[in-house]
């Protein structure tokens, strides 16, 4: 190419383009690589540069035609790309390569208002010295491309205005672990802080966005995921629509029980006014949802749950349906249905669901979460009172509108709301789950609200991180790594901002955490198992057995320094029930695997001195977090070996891990012939998990006479998740042969994802 084009610096100066410092910065990129080519790389460049470019747009265009190269036969360009891209974001940040001393960043930014200024009222200059040398600068170089695009996009400190960026990851990881750890004494707070940030910048434990992205800076609301129920008054209602705003705008995803709301038609007032029904409150909620953008980290995004068994259940279950018209639809909220043994019953014995408004058969409501056998007795009692309003309808009927909208719209959820509350650390009787998140795998006790300074309502947050399976040598190691996951999410509640105060009674009270898994199908594809055949559940018994045992004895030593959590006597672990006791045991004829540790020392140190944290799992979708761990998407089958990530920096492709040695292992999604092993597994790991899973459907239709995906198969899968005691379902997946090498987008506008 013409070496004599000018390159136009950043101070507006002009001068020849350096052909040969180019090549020695893609020759620094590509050391130790296989199959990656700098000629190629530099060939694929020299051609889009031209007279006058911008030097930032000649990184640029290195960093791309180095990411365009990624494909299966070589992977590693994946890795060149990104360390052009972090060359490029180092430059950008501080000027050169090097990073400054951890002090001095940390001082310049409490200055301009980016960190948070406890840092340094916290710890004294001599202790960031000392931080400093646990920092490992070069792990920056472990990162894929997808992966620093991840960062840069979400997760570093920046002005989102201009684009400008503050830092790098490793000062990312080692003040996180510095905030987190700011509270514990002197003389051990420095040992936590250096093991966090191997954990996490090692890639064993992973964060979520609002965490990675938040802790450390002025801004201190770090939970995931936002649980608030709604009341049938206008008061609540108001409420619930203002703790949404106040929420949302701090990076919050929503789950929203609107199941209280009385039918359309219900009397007011004794008559005086006619009820509007469910469907204007829920456009109301809608707005709320939507009124805030996140600081471009995420869009805002709720799911909103109600009964199966709701007097104006067929309207709400088209709600997101295309057919319809705007005064009918609220299409830009997700939906979760709630199911119980009764329900599945009438569709099994082919008899009919009656359905009625919350507001005309009292105790019912209550009763479908807190008690079974008196749900059902209320429930017979007032379908035979003829003064009661009511409907009736085919329970085929019912379920198959469902499993319609579900398999149409992929986001009509399903909660089974006994599950729910029959295996769970909660005494449904004083503290009954009414609802899940976004994501459907927070199962936490709520109280509606009559207003927005409500000191008795609760508002359940669940504060979110994951053990990156992939990274771990034995499940020995799980202990330290549990160790340090609660302590540092545990610090958080105390750490983060509460604005609004039932989320702050809720969370004291009740310091609900909710630590799960990533890279769960690179961890089968090492251990050669796999989804469809049941060759993995012994495996996925034995390691989800030590996942919660590590975690609950965790929190159970942290409850011997610094006392049970308040409401510690509102869970059943206070009467010594533990996940081991309440599970279904239809899991039994699915893996005869025994239980490996000492459960029975464990429950009664847990009656002796509690736990800290009510709950402490959940396995959530992780989408952009194991991205930056360039791990495969929490428990799901990936749909290629390479994934294409959309982002708002354009495509992203990200190889599955250990590529070259493992291709044939994998097993990929639309490969696995039926939904039935991926259910078996997600029902042992519910066996453990104490609050609930992200566990999705998929169904290719070419598998189908007709190319369509019969209803019948759609409603035998439900059941199947059912009778394993599967709690919720998330997405329905649908092939349609357009995006066959990507991979979920996890939650819309990535609320919940960690």
């Amino acid at each position: 190419m013409n070496s004599n084009l000018f390159v136009t610096k950043r101070n507006g100066e002009k001068e020849l383009i350096d052909l040969e410092k180019i090549h020695r910065v893609i020759t620094w990129a590509a050391e130790g690589l296989d199959q990656v080519s700098v000629s190629q790389v530099e060939l694929k460049s020299h051609i889009q540069f031209y007279d006058g470019i911008k030097t930032e747009d000649i990184h640029e265009t290195i960093i791309k035609a180095a990411a365009d190269l990624i494909s299966e036969e070589a992977p590693d360009y994946q890795y060149l790309a990104a360390r052009l891209a972090v060359f490029h974001l180092r430059k950008k940040a501080y000027g050169q390569f090097e990073p400054p001393k951890l002090y001095d960043q940390v001082v310049k930014m409490v200055e301009a208002g980016k960190y948070d200024q406890h840092l340094l009222s916290d710890y004294t200059e001599a202790e960031f010295a000392q931080m400093e040398s646990f920092i490992d600068h070069s792990r920056d170089l472990d990162f894929s491309y997808a992966a620093v695009k991840q960062l840069e996009g979400k997760y570093l400190v920046q002005n989102r205005v201009s684009g400008e960026i503050y830092e790098s990851a490793q000062f990312l990881y080692i003040l996180v672990a510095a905030c987190l750890f700011a509270k514990y004494s002197k003389d051990t707070r420095l040992t936590y802080v250096e093991n966090f940030y191997h954990a996490i910048s090692t890639f064993k434990l992973s964060l979520p966005t609002p965490i990675m992205s938040g802790v450390r800076t002025p801004t201190r609301q770090f939970s995931s995921c936002v649980l608030i129920e709604c009341a049938d008054s206008l008061d609540s209602i108001n409420a619930t629509s203002s703790a949404i705003v106040k929420y949302v705008s701090q990076r919050a995803g929503i789950g929203i029980n609107a199941g209280r709301i009385r039918a359309l038609g219900s009397n007011i007032r004794n008559g005086e006014a006619f009820h509007t029904g469910c469907i204007p409150f829920y456009k109301h909620f809608q707005t709320a949802v939507k009124s805030c953008s996140q600081g471009g980290v995420r869009g805002g995004a709720a799911t909103l749950f109600y009964p199966l068994w709701h007097l104006e259940v067929e309207s709400l279950l088209v709600l997101k349906n295309n057919r319809g018209v705007e005064e009918n639809r609220v299409r830009h909220l997700d939906y979760g249905v709630q199911f119980n043994k009764l329900m599945y019953q009438r569709l099994i014995k082919g008899e009919s669901i009656t359905l009625f408004s919350p507001s005309d058969v009292p105790g019912l409501y209550e009763a479908f979460f807190a008690d079974q056998d008196k749900f059902e007795e209320l429930y017979c009692k007032y379908e035979q009172d003829d003064s009661i309003r009511k409907k009736r309808i085919k329970a085929i009927e019912l379920f198959t509108l469902f499993a319609q909208e579900r398999a149409s719209t992929g986001r009509i959820y399903l909660q089974n709301v006994d599950h729910c509350n029959t295996h769970t650390p909660f005494e449904p009787t004083v503290a009954p789950i009414r609802q899940s998140n976004l994501c459907l795998e927070i199962a936490l006790p709520t109280k509606p609200m009559e207003d927005v300074n409500d000191p008795d309502g609760e508002i359940a947050l669940c504060t979110l991180s994951a053990f990156n399976l992939g990274a771990i040598d034995s499940l020995d190691e799980l202990e330290g790594l549990a160790d340090l996951a609660v302590r540092a999410l545990d610090s958080l509640l105390d750490y983060q901002d509460y604005p609004v105060p039932a989320a702050l009674n809720a969370t004291m009270g009740r310091r609900t955490l909710g630590i799960g898994v990533i890279n769960f199908a690179y961890y089968l594809a090492k251990n050669g198992v796999y989804y469809s055949n049941g060759s993995a559940n012994n495996l996925t018994h034995r390691t989800f057995e030590a996942i919660q045992y590590y975690l609950l004895k965790a929190s159970n030593e942290l409850a011997k320094e610094q006392g049970a959590c308040p409401k510690f006597n509102e869970t059943r672990l206070s009467q010594g029930i533990l996940p081991v006791d309440t599970y279904k045991k239809d899991i039994d004829n699915i893996t005869n695997e025994p239980l490996h540790l000492d459960w029975e020392g464990l429950r009664e140190s847990i009656k002796a001195h509690g736990v800290r944290n009510s709950t402490v799992s959940a396995l959530m979708p992780s989408e952009t977090s194991s991205q930056i761990s360039n791990a495969t998407n929490g428990i799901e089958p990936p749909r290629g070996l390479i994934s294409i990530k959309a982002s708002k920096d354009g495509i992203l492709k990200q190889v599955v891990p250990e590529y070259q040695r493992l291709k044939d292992n994998y097993e990929l999604l639309w490969n696995i012939p039926s939904n039935e092993g991926y259910l078996e597994l997600v029902g042992i790991m519910q066996k453990f998990v104490d609050q609930t899973i992200s566990a999705n459907t998929n169904y290719d239709p070419a598998r189908f006479e007709g190319g369509k995906v019969p209803v019948k198969q759609i409603l035998k899968d439900i059941l199947t998740a059912y009778k394993l005691g599967v709690k919720t379902m998330y997405y329905h997946n649908t092939r349609d042969g357009a995006s066959d090498q990507g991979q979920d987008d996890g939650c819309e506008g990535g609320a919940c994802k960690i």
